[in-house]
Order: structure tokens, then sequence, then C-alpha cells
């Protein structure tokens, strides 16, 4: 991961040092960071004597735990595994439950083009056990399960190294290894998977907060949010809401791919800013991209003007109707057939259903194929009128959110790249159809 300093890209670009401007966007062992402080990204996992001695030692079971939950809500902390749903509420239900309840930490990180929870565990792992120890702690909780995948290779084995370095605990931990799906990562999906009834995601479920593995309280939270957890046990709810806004304190991490300087570098949000200054500052732009899909590959397209001066913050995003989902920035360089990309996307995406339900059985791949035929200029505005049809009776209508998201990325593809859907209307194919290259799909899965 390269180091880059922020003082000296803004004086590249302005050719000047504001000396009382705090900055606003850092990298892993800079001046600011807070989930990614500690040593430079160079030098690899902190060991725990590092982390003890940066942030002190904690014992959170001698902890109150009425205590450690209004520590939580008065924080205002949201996951940050795309939901944004408020941490504080998970921990009250599960402590207001019957059963013992259980941990579990989602870094399962199914979306191919974020590396953010990795890139925590791979650096500081100690700040997220610390987090699923206070967690546990929050709720009496007796077991915590890792919920990993085998294809993280770095990831785990900082995560194995950092366990061996810890004390013994009387909460249980336990690794697993989820399977290598897309939706595997879906907390409903986690839940059945651990409950022994295979990675199959629902809606409409009772919480599993409420009633989760083993009919106990589960409460299943991202790698991000279990590490923001860690600092605020230490730091206090204040200081973490001193960044952010009062809708969604705190840091947020976020992964760049795409036509972007370094892509899969994962870049932490301290201060007020906007999707152009990410990109100029750490994605090596200079100018608005051609697009921009924010969220995850079943997030939104924004045209690149729009893009430049969105602004990174949650709420805000919220009433535009986009969602920060898992903090992935995947930016469409010049070379880059922004249709052909999500047609790439769309037919992967298509292949990742659980085979649940008729939306996602015969509605995706219904989708792809009439989505393949735009691009290859094999359609006409009557089929784009029904292809915007498919993907209305597909919306909402699936055993899980699945199905909807990638209505979501085919529909704001749709609307963003106006002018190439008419080029390819009428049989102009741009010479970047073929997709090559582009946003990262597992090994082996491209379907292209």
């Amino acid at each position: 991961m390269t180091i880059v300093d922020f003082d000296e890209a803004r004086r590249q670009r302005t050719g000047a040092l504001s000396l009382v401007a705090a900055p606003r966007l850092v990298l892993a062992g800079e001046t600011g960071a807070r989930l990614l402080a500690g040593p430079p990204a160079r030098e690899g996992r902190e060991s725990l004597e590092s982390h003890r001695a940066r942030l002190g030692s904690v014992n959170f079971e001698d902890l109150d735990p009425v205590q450690l939950r209004a520590t939580v809500r008065e924080s205002g902390l949201l996951g940050r595994g795309g939901g944004g749903f408020p941490t504080a509420t998970k921990f009250d239900v599960a402590a207001q439950s019957p059963g013992t309840p259980i941990i579990v930490v989602n870094a399962s990180e199914g979306e191919p083009a974020s590396r953010k929870d990795q890139t925590l565990l791979e650096l500081r792992p100690h700040v997220v056990l610390d987090g699923a120890q206070f967690a546990a702690a929050a709720v009496r909780a007796a077991d915590i399960v890792i919920y990993t995948h085998a294809t993280h290779a770095a990831a785990n084995e900082s995560l194995r190294a950092a366990l061996a370095e810890r004390e013994p605990s009387s909460v249980r931990i336990r690794l697993v290894n989820a399977p290598d799906t897309y939706i595997a990562g879906e907390t409903s999906a986690v839940v059945s998977y651990l409950d022994g009834r295979g990675a199959i995601p629902s809606r409409g479920v009772i919480p599993a907060a409420r009633v989760g593995i083993g009919q106990r309280p589960t409460i299943v939270n991202n790698v991000e949010t279990l590490a923001h957890l860690a600092l605020i046990a230490r730091r206090g709810a204040a200081w973490f809401a001193e960044v952010g806004a009062p809708e969604a304190p705190g840091s947020s991490l976020l992964t760049l791919v795409g036509a972007v300087r370094e892509p899969g570098l994962v870049v932490e949000v301290v201060g007020p800013t906007t999707l152009g200054e990410v990109l100029e500052v750490y994605g090596g732009l200079r100018a608005a991209p051609r697009a921009v899909l924010l969220g995850g590959y079943e997030g939104s397209w924004i045209p690149g003007e729009d893009a430049w001066r969105t602004p990174v913050e949650r709420h805000r995003l919220a009433r535009l109707g986009i969602s920060l989902g898992c903090g992935v920035v995947a930016v469409i360089g010049e070379e880059m057939c922004g249709l052909a990309q999500t047609a790439r996307l769309v037919a992967w995406l298509a292949s990742q259903s659980a085979g649940q339900c008729g939306p996602c059985i015969f509605g995706l791949p219904s989708l792809s194929e009439q989505f393949d035929a735009v691009v290859a200029g094999r359609a006409r505005k009557s089929d784009v009128r029904k292809l915007r049809e498919l993907a209305t009776s597909v919306r909402g209508r699936g055993a899980c959110g699945h199905p909807t998201g990638v209505v979501t990325l085919v529909e704001s593809a749709l609307d963003t790249f106006t002018s190439e859907l008419k080029n390819h209307l009428r049989g102009e194919v741009c010479a970047a159809v073929s997709g090559a290259g582009g946003f990262p799909l597992p090994e082996g899965e491209d379907p292209r």
C-alpha cells in the first residue's frame, strides 16, 4: 500500500499549504487517522505490544454492560457494512432477548471491489478483536464467531497471528470460513449458514439480534463497525462524534477501484469532503471522470460532473437516493465503456443467486441477456423499454435484497450513460465494449 502525504498532495494541487486546515482524508499511519492510526502500512500487522502501547489495555469483561450499551447509543455509531443500521439498537435488542447472545464478526467482505475490512484485519487486527470483545461485554455474550473468506489469505494470516498473541478469555472465539459467494455476507445469510442451513439470505424475518444462531440472540457486525467500538471504548462517544455528521458520526473507510492511480487503495475520511477531492488527492484524477459507481456492485452510477461535487456523507447521499454502502468508489475511465462494465457486473451478479426465488432464478439472467443485447448493438428503443419494464417487475419482489440491488445497478446505468446508450442503439458499438480490465471480480469468475 502506497503512503501518500496529504499535505504534499494538496501543495501540488494549490501551490500553497494552509497551516490551519486539518486533514480530511488520510491513509494508514498518517496524522489524523483514527481506524488506520498507528504504524505505516509498509510495516504490516501491528503487534499486540504496539497496539497496547498506542491505545492502552482494556479488560472489557470488568466493564458494566449497561454503561457500554449507553456509550454506544450516545455515540450514534451506524453499521459500516452497507445498511447503516444503528449499532446500539442491535445491542439493546440482544440484551433484552432470552438466551446468551453470540457476536459474529462479519469479515467475509464478499463485495469484490471492497478492501477496507481486509485492510483493517491485515494492519490493525487487535483493534477489530477489541471491538468484538467490547460487543461481547456489552451484551454478556459467551461466544464470538469470526466469519471470513478463505480467499482472504493475508487478512486471515494476520488475524490468526493476532489471536495467538492475546490472553485467554472467558468468551469463546472461533473462526469459520464463509462460502465464497457474493450473498454469503448478508446478515441473514450469515446467520443461516452458521446455523447449519446454508448461506441463504432472506428478508422480513425476525431480527437476528432477537433470535439467531441456535435460537440465541445474534449480533452481526462487520469489521469496520467493530473497529470503531474499540476506539469508542477508549476515547468515548463525544470523541467519536467529533468527525462525521450528527446524523452519521465517525470516520468512514473508502476503497478506490477502476481508473484510479492505485486500485484497491483504502482511504479514511475524517472530515467533510467530496468524491472529487477523494479522487483528486488519492485517485490521481485532475478532472471529473466519465462516471462513478458508488456503494459497491449493487450501488448507483453517478455522472462524473455530479460525482465530483457529491459529498461523502451517508445522510446527505441518502437524501439524493444514493447509498454509500460498503464504501466502494469505482471509477470509469475514458477507455472504459460504462454500459459494457455494467453488463459484465450484471452477468456476474446473476450467477450469484441463492436459487430460492423466481426474480433471482429467472429475472436476473433475463436482465443480463437483455442488457447484453443493448451493449452489442442488437437492441432498439423498444427493447430498452422492455428492459426497464423487466427491471421494474423484479424490484422488491425477491426473497432477499439481491435482485433489487441488481435492478438499481441496471437502472442507474441506463440513466447515467445516456449518450453511450444512444450510440449503442444505433449500432455504433464503442471500442471498449469488450469490457477488458475494469472492476475486479473473483479469480476465474469473470463472465467476459
